[in-house]
């Protein structure tokens, strides 16, 4: 009983070291929590240490001992404590058979210890069991040629129970260390996820404007387009690789999808440029692009990332109605705030898509699609302060409403700023 409270006083211990190293992420740190544990424990066994007679004591030093010795080569540090701990119960016979048998254990574990590093995680627990019942039984023999009675569930209890707890510690260990191992490969996943979504992501939104760029250049091609048509698509394309360009300079300089309030876009305005460039996708596709524009709205906002996030949206319900259909673009309006309604006749999409709807790398076509370009829509939209509601049915069609704050237009541009920082601030 003695024995195994005081190994429940190691275990309890070692729980809240445990808990201690899952809160630290640096390697040099969780080792010297573990030499803190060890060395603790020891002391704990020592204090706990059960007297059998004159010069004699039992107890679980053995555990710590085998334990930092094999794992972290703590062996001659821990067996010289041994050592200079039991010089405090006098020089006796008991005094020099532990300093003889402390000294051999202790250099037998810091020889061992780079063998038993490299052996597999079964291995090395199987390993610190049996070589703990060694130690253990080599004491006991000791024990019974030198006391002049013998106690045998004692010995039992001492040869059993050292062991049993070396095992459970060092199964602790392990775990605790392929943990650490998944941590730290789960880590350098998501930084490699990162540079490939960056790479991924910079290749989506470079195609839009590009897309359309070539588009224009085909169109300029023609032979009988006029000079008034020419400068127009002349400007077009000058404007897309602009912003090709910006899209670049953002993923490169590392920014973040921050967008600073600072300028106040006239809603329609936006959307007629987004409807404008992308009316020959729309025509491809055979898709009628029926426009409801009541008032003047203002919000305040990114002009590039705003047209960005438009094109996105609307891109995506053109091919949602690759055989053609209706996308209505519709201005709601009211006090304090504006909604911008993308209704399509697409296919529609189901509860478990709509779910999912905005995470990087989901996507409703497929092998064909990213799910970039709505992650980037999600990431606009809330940047500005709005809200995306989303409602799809199957072989029916979907409606996105993004909703902002609303301005009013007499208002000039400091006073507008002020009153948006006012609202977010209050909300």
């Amino acid at each position: 009983m003695h024995l195994f409270f005081n190994l429940s006083l190691i275990i309890v211990l070692l729980f809240f070291s445990m808990l201690w190293t899952d809160r630290l992420n640096n390697m040099g740190s969780i080792k010297i929590v573990a030499t803190l544990y060890f060395v603790l424990s020891f002391l704990i066994c020592f204090a706990f240490s059960y007297p059998i007679h004159e010069g004699f004591l039992f107890d679980l030093k053995n555990i710590p001992l085998v334990i930092s010795g094999l794992y972290m080569g703590l062996g001659p540090l821990l067996g010289l404590l041994t050592i200079c701990i039991r010089g405090f119960y006098g020089f006796d016979n008991g005094f020099w058979v532990t300093a003889t048998l402390y000294g051999v254990i202790s250099l037998t574990l810091w020889r061992l210890s780079p063998f038993f590093l490299k052996q597999s995680s079964n291995q090395r627990i199987l390993f610190s069991v049996g070589l703990t019942f060694l130690f253990s039984l080599i004491q006991t023999v000791l024990e019974l040629i030198h006391l002049p009675y013998h106690l045998y569930d004692l010995y039992f209890a001492f040869l059993f129970i050292q062991p049993l707890a070396v095992g459970m510690i060092a199964y602790f260990i392990e775990e605790i260390y392929k943990t650490i191992q998944l941590r730290h490969q789960l880590l350098h996943t998501k930084r490699l996820e990162a540079v490939e979504q960056m790479g991924a992501a910079i290749s989506h939104e470079i195609r839009n404007p590009l897309t359309a760029a070539i588009g224009f250049v085909q169109l300029l091609q023609m032979e009988n387009i006029s000079k008034e048509n020419r400068l127009q698509y002349l400007a077009i394309i000058k404007k897309e690789l602009k912003s090709a360009e910006r899209v670049i300079q953002d993923y490169l300089t590392f920014s973040k999808s921050e967008i600073r309030l600072t300028e106040s876009l006239i809603v329609h305005e936006e959307l007629q440029q987004a409807i404008q460039l992308l009316q020959p996708t729309a025509n491809r596709s055979s898709v009628q692009i029926v426009t409801i524009f009541l008032n003047e709205i203002t919000i305040m906002g990114d002009r590039q990332k705003f047209h960005q996030c438009l094109v996105n949206i609307m891109k995506n319900a053109i091919e949602a109605m690759p055989s053609g259909g209706v996308l209505t673009v519709e201005l709601e309006s009211s006090p304090t705030n504006v909604s911008i309604l993308f209704k399509d006749t697409g296919a529609g999409m189901t509860s478990e898509q709509l779910e999912h709807l905005g995470e990087p790398y989901y996507s409703t076509k497929g092998t064909r699609g990213t799910g970039l370009g709505m992650m980037v829509v999600y990431s606009i939209v809330r940047a500005m302060n709005g809200t995306i509601h989303v409602e799809s049915e199957v072989g029916v069609g979907t409606t996105f409403k993004f909703t902002f704050i609303s301005l009013p237009t007499t208002l000039d541009q400091k006073e507008i700023v002020e009153n948006v920082n006012n609202f977010v601030m209050n909300q």
